[in-house]
């Protein structure tokens, strides 16, 4: 039987979204309880967000890997999904040119680069969104787990990637819009982008895949792999020495979460209209780890409320003092670091009179595996 914090997770997720889909499309707009679609496509990128966080939570909360790059396999998705927009735009651009997108044209580009075919079909995109990080993190995993880099050292291999993948992206030969990127997209499948009913139906799906990839991972986790993977992280020597191999663990969860965040990603950009390397900086995969430090590491329920919660403050902090917001976010980094290391899930899950567990002590899971 499902626990009560799944029900709970799943009830706020599908039910809030269901509330905000009926609150803009069946209440007329000159009810007080008539919410926009700009407040539906904010709550549709923090979905997208939350999918993200909880990407980052398998890694980090569950196998010990403090990933500062995660936001590189977000951002893979997310031109994935973009070069599909630009070729559903045809012969709608500014220069009327159906054979390439309009910064191609700009650049004096004549033909479609040969990477770019397939992707006038969403179900390519949609692959191409979920392979292209997903073999980028194969690779790269395998080279860092099979050499043992572990700790800061991997932190640092894995900012340097996003970071190099920013610069990368930046260059117009690349062929992918260089420093503007992509955007003015026309519709998704014959839905316009920017219509009430279609930014009710991205967010709609982005709540129904948030679901799916916590029951999943939840089952994930739950499992024995992810028994022995919390083993790994609390104690990855010993269950080393019992015969398990723990690069092995570690491969197939940070390919699975590449993956999660490449989807995120793509059901990110048709919800914000565009998509440039800024979305590859270094600082977005920080915040993303803030985000489930704020909800509570290894808890997949804090991951989703810490993207809410902080992309919620940010939006309003922004508005109110943009100048405040980045002192903000470390501010509230550092405490709850300092105050409250289970994050919020952690604060509401507390008995009177019941102590944490220490961090350093190891968890029942891996008491289990290593005996």
């Amino acid at each position: 039987m499902m626990q009560r914090d799944a029900v709970l997770t799943l009830g706020a997720v599908l039910g809030g979204a269901a509330v905000l889909a009926v609150l803009n499309l069946a209440v007329p707009e000159t009810s007080a309880l008539h919410v926009s679609s700009f407040v539906v496509g904010l709550a549709g990128k923090y979905l997208c967000y939350a999918i993200l966080a909880l990407a980052v939570d398998l890694v980090w909360g569950y196998a010990g890997i403090l990933t500062l790059g995660h936001a590189a396999f977000f951002a893979l998705g997310g031109y994935a999904m973009g070069m599909y927009l630009m070729r559903e735009i045809g012969a709608r651009g500014v220069y009327a040119n159906p054979r390439v997108p309009d910064f191609m044209v700009f650049l004096g580009w004549k033909h479609l680069p040969w990477y770019w075919h397939g992707f006038s079909h969403l179900p390519v995109a949609l692959i191409a969104a979920m392979l292209v990080p997903g073999l980028l993190a194969l690779v790269f995993g395998w080279l860092a787990f099979r050499s043992r880099v572990s700790g800061v050292y991997l932190s640092i291999i894995t900012q340097a990637l996003t970071y190099a993948l920013m610069l990368a992206f930046f260059r117009n030969e690349m062929g992918f819009g260089g420093n503007n990127g992509m955007t003015d997209f026309k519709d998704i499948l014959g839905f316009p982008i920017g219509r009430d009913g279609t930014t009710v139906g991205l967010m709609l799906v982005t709540a129904l895949v948030l679901a799916g990839a916590y029951l999943l991972s939840r089952a994930l986790v739950r499992s024995r792999y992810g028994k022995v993977l919390v083993a790994v992280r609390d104690a990855e020597s010993r269950t080393r020495f019992l015969g398990y191999r723990p690069e092995h663990y570690k491969l197939v969860v940070w390919v699975f979460s590449a993956v999660l965040a490449g989807i995120g990603g793509a059901l990110y950009v048709p919800q914000v209209g565009i998509i440039n390397p800024s979305e590859f900086a270094p600082a977005n995969s920080i915040e993303a780890v803030i985000w489930v430090a704020v909800g509570g590491r290894g808890t997949l329920s804090g991951a989703i409320l810490g993207a809410v919660l902080v992309n919620l403050g940010k939006t309003w902090l922004t508005g109110a003092l943009p100048e405040m917001w980045l002192f903000a976010l470390g501010g509230l980094f550092i405490f709850v670091t300092l105050l409250l290391p289970r994050g919020l899930i952690g604060l509401a899950t507390r008995r009177p009179g019941r102590t944490p567990p220490a961090a350093a002590e190891p968890s029942p899971a891996a008491r289990e595996v290593t005996g």
